[in-house]
């Protein structure tokens, strides 16, 4: 059962990556792109643990691979962030 739940989440995540590189294509938003490659990230570290064998979250390359993505997820907000006061400051300076 637990490779079954873990197979899903690994699909689901693997579909919602193609969404936001969908959304990409269509707006060329680099936020996208950072959530798609976030997604990826879960959902191959989903599929990982269901792969390997003796595994849970605790597994230090499970582990990373969840922290690595949960830090493209902060660098895309930070970077959405800092793109938009880029925006402001350059409206005033006009």
């Amino acid at each position: 059962m637990k490779l079954v739940l873990l197979g899903a989440i690994a699909m689901a995540c693997l579909i919602i990556s193609l969404i936001f590189i969908r959304f990409w294509f269509t707006t060329r938003d680099r936020f996208f792109l950072f959530f798609a490659i976030s997604f990826a990230i879960a959902g191959i570290g989903r599929l990982m643990l269901g792969l390997m064998p003796h595994t849970d979250d605790q597994t230090p390359l499970i582990y990373l691979t969840q922290l690595f993505g949960f830090l493209v997820i902060i660098y895309a907000i930070a970077d959405k962030n800092r793109a938009k006061r880029r925006g402001e400051e350059n409206s005033r300076d006009t």
